[in-house]
């Protein structure tokens, strides 16, 4: 019964391992490049009104 218990815990806690570690590439590999680039798109956003604003101050 011992070997079982052992057993048991090593595999629940090898299973948790690789869901936490699925769960993170999954992360760094599609939710991160969202955020850079939803990131890039306002720092553009920014840029091209201080330069519509400058431009027309006059």
């Amino acid at each position: 019964m011992k070997h079982f218990t052992n057993g048991l815990i090593v595999g629940v806690l090898g299973t948790v391992a690789a869901g936490v570690g699925a769960l993170l590439t999954f992360k760094k590999s599609v939710v991160d490049p969202i955020e850079d680039e939803e990131q890039k798109f306002e720092d553009n956003r920014k840029k091209a009104l201080r330069k519509s604003r400058a431009a027309h101050h006059g």
